[in-house]
């Protein structure tokens, strides 16, 4: 008895294998994935997961991409605080009734009650438009279009799932404000197809951009459209990300008014849009299998991991350096490649950990691949084994 549960501790320390298959539960098969991958992290707060550095990365690459094109659109990035009044949040009626299950709030400093309780912000409309009404009050003053990088808390009390659904999120928030309804109409539609450049261009996600219907539109807002993702293994369609037309409902109610070219006074047309890391999870869902991830090459942290395969009474420094020069020349070439120079697990074990965390190629280097001048190459998408000769070792 002592035996197996020591083996079975050790297979979970290490991370391989998996104890679930996709087709025959795809919810415990999604969990241990994320966390045998090392995406994640369970944390000791229910719905709050700890993003390791194999997640973050993704995180950091579709933001470089989607950063650098708000800022040719000339948004702006800034920052609000997280907190919100429990009198601003609440002054738009039909917005807060939306989110009202989910607001998290702070009831107490220390030991003692605060006197008016403060939310947390479950998105950031309520916190940014009092000071857009205090910002605009000219044609000069537009269009403001400001983007925030931030997360949010949705105290949901349905299945929390890691980057599916959770209570605190990474997202990107845009609020801009414009004289005309013709230029917010513009703008939400550019924002939907950098969206659909997010899932197919670096997820290798296939997406249809939409509009929801009045039931399911933004609360508070005039029109949502969005990017819906289909996950193969549920049948069913998952949100990608929304951009929302909130038409004047909210400068109506935060007084965000201006004066235009001929002296007349007006209200502001106004968007709002957001993606998460939610696209993550999508990732997950879509392209894993049963050995684990599969990471799309443009948003992998590695896209080309190199192992060496030492045989008994090889040359196993020749074997290194040959891996070090591969490593070198793929890095120069603008890959991002590493090897695995651990000594304490075997070539064998290396293949599924890397399987594991989905990196799309491994290049395994043996004696005879450095005899003959030559590396094995293996596709973790489709599992394609391939030769190349006229590497020049050394």
């Amino acid at each position: 008895m002592a035996g197996g549960g020591k083996k079975k501790e050790v297979k979970k320390e290490t991370g391989l294998g998996l104890s679930f298959k996709m087709e025959e539960n795809f919810g415990e098969w999604y969990s241990e994935v994320v966390v045998n991958g090392e995406m994640i992290e369970y944390y000791d707060i229910s719905g709050c997961y700890i993003l390791r550095p194999w997640a973050m990365s993704i995180w950091e690459i579709l933001q470089a991409f989607f950063d650098a094109e708000i800022k040719q659109m000339k948004i702006k990035n800034c920052y609000f605080p997280l907190f919100v009044s429990s009198s601003v949040l609440e002054k738009e009626k039909d917005h807060i009734e939306g989110f009202a299950p989910e607001v998290a709030w702070v009831t107490k400093s220390g030991k003692s009650d605060l006197e008016i309780p403060i939310a947390i912000r479950p998105t950031s409309e309520t916190v940014m438009y009092p000071y857009f009404s205090k910002w605009i009050r000219g044609h000069r003053d537009l269009p403001l279009k400001l983007n925030q990088w931030c997360n949010v808390v949705r105290w949901e009390f349905s299945n929390p799932t890691p980057f599916i659904r959770s209570r605190e999120f990474l997202w990107q928030e845009g609020h801009t404000a414009f004289a005309t309804k013709a230029e917010a109409d513009e703008e939400v539609l550019q924002i939907v197809e950098l969206y659909r450049r997010i899932y197919e261009e670096f997820l290798a996600i296939p997406v249809i951009k939409g509009r929801k219907s009045e039931m399911e539109k933004f609360a508070g807002g005039l029109y949502t459209t969005i990017v819906e993702a289909f996950i193969p293994n549920t049948g069913r369609g998952i949100q990608g990300a929304t951009s929302h037309c909130l038409g004047q409902n909210f400068a109506k109610m935060f007084e965000i008014n201006f004066e235009n070219e001929k002296g007349e006074k007006g209200m502001v047309w106004q968007n709002s849009w957001a993606y998460s890391t939610r696209t993550i999870g999508v990732m997950v869902m879509v392209h894993g299998d049963d050995k684990g991830l599969v990471l799309p090459p443009k948003v992998a942290s590695v896209q080309v991991i190199v192992v060496p395969v030492p045989y008994k009474d090889a040359n196993t420094q020749g074997i290194f350096d040959a891996c070090t020069e591969t490593v070198d020349t793929l890095c120069k070439a603008g890959i991002r490649a590493e090897a695995d120079f651990r000594d304490n697990y075997s070539p064998g074990w290396k293949y599924s950990h890397w399987e594991m965390k989905g990196v799309p190629v491994r290049i395994e280097i043996g004696p005879k691949d450095l005899a003959n001048n030559q590396v094995r190459a293996v596709r973790r998408d489709n599992a394609e084994k391939k030769r190349y000769r006229q590497v020049q070792f050394g």
